[in-house]
């Protein structure tokens, strides 16, 4: 939030402020007392050209104790390929070691072995459940309503919590407190426009981010009064403001709307979306007290439907987040600083509700709501013990209790309730406890290399009811209760990294383990659509992961970018699973290698590819079958003992700045981009069938979501 405290012996310095896209400021003070300073920086009037994936310098990186952080600047993520020439943060993550796409088609993740429900999302502080639009081919982050971000793979710092394997933390602009400015984009599937300036010069601001796709406006030409009648479109809305009442109080108000919606009319009609509302208050204590107040509201809601046919059906469901937080930082010394606060959330999940119409008769399903609340208190200290030697260590402990209004049962070896509770709505039924110790540390060897380590526990309490490799709309969040334990997951990171040449390259290679317990799994043949008694299909046992990373990476030349290779394996054992031997997990795909680079032709044409390799991810496929009644049965044995074809995809884009009129403030450029260069087919799912030729025998068939190369073209401005 722009807060800082240094603490100096009396005398005369040389203070210099920088930030990535700004001109450096140097102020010289002598001290002989306590001086508050501000600083006001000039965006540099020449664009910088390097492609990096951390915002600092490579020397700076050697500092930073955050261990496998990666702080990603929206203007790396400009200059990589874009699909539809939309920009996407969650697309760019991927392109990092150690984390992977859950497949094409999807905004969905894994990092270092973990599922899509373990990485923990955040904008201003709301957690996103669903970041996808369009069945993930766009993530719900407009690039240009965005500050910054940063990526965590491990590490966690303890002021975090809830989710076992990445954190992905994204700050919106707060808008221009000087003067009225835009940016926008014309593109091929979607459009969007910013605006952004002073509610009152110097005091106030405020800006205002929309996104929306345009495909039903096509379909509103076709002849076919179906199609005419359809829609097909997402849409985005952020939104801020930012106020300075007094010279140590500031005041955020920001929120987020979107909306994917799917119409076919006269058959299906599905939509879904998230909102989002954050309000804070930073307020400085004194020179060395910082405090930031926030609170915080997030919903996910889904709808299903249909108006037609012999069941006309409406189904709908959604989660609901209310949280407070407060969060202080206490500089002790130069050497010292302490992070310290608490929070709480209250978590609102419905499950399902569905109406069915059947012969002039509505029939309800109300699935029974689930309500929590999960409670947390920390402390960090980040601490320099020499110039070599620097320590981040805190501990977070964390409370989880079930609240009632609904019935509880205890399941017996025959899937029968033994006993069934039911409970008041205010009345607290179930109660988890866990402390969850952190530990960082850089060990500088010289001034070109550093060495860290890092260790995690962590617990995650609510968890995803999924039978698809990737975060889907459909599927259903469920929290620990009385007969599914919270997740827990003990991780520990040594990495190695290293500046070579004078700083013309960066080489970075890291190690990791994670130990896991109650890990969740379904039963065979489990049934997960609209099952209120859901807990009875759950499945936990113990899990791990481990892997290594290595990147090299040229930040600065008119050829700059990064190669990285990762092996990562994850497994599963699970007593009900496998005859109880060891699996692969579902997001378990060994090698990935990514390649990202950028070429400046000229001084106003800049040329970027990725190239991305993935091992196939492991399926379940049958390994005999046996018929009845002319219907072919499929026999399965062996949980993920197959594995789908290796992934791999190129993907080219080219810029081209329009040249700048002096005296006019507008700014300009071109670009074009391919999607899948070489057209590859990328299997996304097998699906196993009858044979057309022989109905005695069962065939699997390739799924591939995307099989063509995909260009696109968008105009972007900026004012």
């Amino acid at each position: 939030y722009g807060f800082y405290s240094i603490t100096l012996p009396s005398g005369t310095y040389h203070i210099t402020i920088s930030s990535i896209g700004y001109e450096s400021a140097t102020r010289s003070i002598t001290l002989d007392n306590n001086v508050v300073m501000d600083f006001q920086l000039k965006p540099a009037l020449l664009e910088l050209q390097e492609l990096v994936v951390n915002g600092n310098s490579l020397n700076e990186q050697l500092d930073d104790i955050g261990m496998n952080r990666a702080r990603l600047t929206i203007n790396t993520i400009r200059k990589m390929p874009a699909f539809f020439g939309e920009v996407d943060i969650v697309k760019s993550i991927q392109m990092l070691p150690g984390v992977q796409s859950a497949g094409e088609g999807t905004t969905g993740f894994f990092v270092r072995g973990g599922t899509v429900d373990q990485n923990l999302i955040q904008l201003d502080e709301a957690t996103v459940y669903n970041a996808s639009h369009l069945m993930g081919f766009f993530s719900v982050f407009n690039a240009d309503a965005l500050k910054d971000s940063e990526f965590y793979k491990g590490g966690i710092p303890a002021r975090y919590g809830g989710r076992l394997s990445s954190l992905l933390d994204l700050r919106m602009k707060e808008g221009n407190q000087k003067k009225l400015s835009g940016t926008g984009g014309i593109g091929t599937i979607a459009s969007r426009f910013t605006l952004e300036g002073p509610i009152q010069t110097d005091h106030s601001s405020f800006i205002i981010s929309g996104r929306r796709t345009y495909a039903d406006l096509f379909l509103m030409a076709s002849s076919n009064e179906q199609l005419k009648n359809s829609k097909l479109y997402f849409y985005d809305l952020n939104t801020k403001m930012n106020f300075s009442p007094t010279e140590k109080d500031r005041i955020m108000i920001s929120g987020y709307f979107g909306d994917d919606v799917l119409k076919y009319t006269g058959w299906m009609s599905w939509s879904w979306g998230n909102r989002t509302g954050s309000m804070r208050w930073n307020h400085i204590f004194n020179e060395k007290l910082f405090a930031n107040f926030t609170s915080v509201y997030s919903n996910f809601n889904y709808s299903l439907g249909s108006e037609t046919g012999p069941a006309p059906f409406t189904w709908k469901s959604n989660i609901q987040d209310i949280s407070e937080k407060s969060d202080f930082t206490y500089f002790i010394n130069d050497r010292h600083t302490l992070d310290f606060g608490m929070a709480t959330t209250l978590h609102k999940i419905n499950p399902g509700y569905v109406s069915v119409v059947n012969d002039s008769t509505t029939k309800e399903l109300k699935m029974d709501h689930k309500t929590a609340l999960e409670s947390a208190l920390y402390v960090s200290s980040d601490i320099t013990v020499s110039e070599k030697l620097s320590v981040q260590a805190g501990i977070r402990y964390t409370i989880f209790q079930n609240i009632g209004g609904r019935a509880y049962s205890n399941w017996g070896i025959n899937g029968k309730p033994m006993d069934t509770l039911t409970y008041r709505s205010t009345e607290i039924t179930n109660t988890y406890r866990g402390i969850e110790p952190r530990l960082s540390m850089r060990y500088k060897l010289n001034k070109d290399a550093s060495l860290k380590l890092s260790y995690n526990h962590l617990y995650q309490y609510l968890h995803l009811a999924s039978n698809s490799t990737a975060s889907l709309p459909l599927d259903v969040y469920i929290p620990s209760d009385a007969n599914i334990k919270p997740q827990a997951a003990d991780q520990i990171a040594v990495g190695y990294i290293r500046n070579i040449n004078n700083n013309t390259f960066q080489f970075s290679t890291e190690l990791f383990y994670k130990a896991l317990s109650n890990q969740i799994d379904f039963r065979d043949n489990a049934d997960l659509l609209l099952n209120n008694h859901i807990d009875r299909e759950v499945v936990t046992g113990k899990g791990r992961a481990y892997g290594a990373e290595l990147m090299l990476k040229k930040p600065e030349g008119k050829v700059n970018g990064w190669i990285s290779y990762a092996y990562t394996r994850s497994k599963r054992t699970i007593a009900e699973i496998n005859n109880g031997n060891e699996y692969n997990a579902r997001q378990d795909r060994p090698h990935s290698i990514n390649l990202v680079m950028s070429y400046q032709l000229r001084s106003r044409m800049h040329l970027s590819g990725n190239w991305t390799y993935a091992s196939g991810m492991p399926v379940t496929l049958p390994v005999a079958s046996y018929g009845i009644d002319g219907v072919v049965v499929p026999v399965y044995t062996k949980r993920n003992g197959y594995r789908l074809e290796a992934s791999h995809r190129l993907d080219l884009s080219l810029t081209i700045d329009n040249k700048k009129k002096q005296g006019r403030n507008w700014e300009s450029s071109w670009n074009f981009s391919l999607f899948n260069v070489y057209a590859n087919k990328n299997p996304f799912s097998i699906q196993t069938r009858q044979s057309e030729s022989n109905p005695t025998q069962t065939e699997a068939v390739q799924l591939s979501i995307i099989g063509t190369i995909i260009p696109s073209v968008t105009y972007n401005f900026k004012f």
